[in-house]
């Protein structure tokens, strides 16, 4: 018995695996991204959707496209970004970020429960924040060994790289609500 990859799900899914020789990414008009497979026509207007957006945020991104009748069509999946040129990794992650929010937790002021909503007060590497997010085990996930995400009301991620590493004070106000 042969042990299953992640090529072999890809395969039997018939979900198409893009590869940096058959699949050139590009920017258009209006600075849309564009995608030209090999022996296919030009998709324009495309956009990415990361399929594992915690635990592989570099890896299977999956590209769509608006067709001539107003359908979203999935054109393949990329299964590493890494694989392919440093301008099109740059275009890829660009457009991830018009759909994904996410900050970097440097510190946390305050966590307070009032209605099933944890309200945060913290500080970002981008500065001061504030957010809400429901007291449930699903809106906060591990990253990495000691890290956590954690998805507010408006499926925003707020990254903790590593809890163990945070002030103390910090860690007590974050671990009396989410501890598991």
């Amino acid at each position: 018995m042969t042990t299953p990859t992640a090529d072999n799900y890809l395969a039997a899914t018939g979900v198409r695996r893009l590869e940096p020789a058959t699949t050139k990414i590009f920017e258009g008009a209006f600075s849309l991204l564009h995608c030209h497979v090999t022996g296919e026509p030009t998709y324009r207007g495309v956009f990415a959707v990361l399929m594992f957006p915690i635990r592989f945020p570099n890896r299977y991104i999956s590209l769509w496209y608006t067709d001539d009748r107003d359908k979203i069509r999935e054109i393949g999946v990329i299964a590493d970004l890494a694989a392919f040129p440093a301008e099109t990794q740059t275009l890829v992650r660009r457009t991830l970020m018009k759909h994904y929010h996410e900050q970097t937790i440097t510190r946390i002021h305050e966590v307070r429960l009032e209605y099933g909503l944890l309200f945060f007060r913290v500080e970002t590497t981008t500065g001061p924040a504030e957010f809400m997010m429901p007291w449930r085990h699903d809106r906060a996930e591990d990253f990495g060994a000691n890290g956590k995400v954690l998805l507010d009301v408006s499926d925003n991620r707020f990254i903790i790289p590593d809890v163990l590493a945070l002030p103390p004070s910090d860690k007590q106000r974050l671990t009396s609500y989410i501890y598991w």
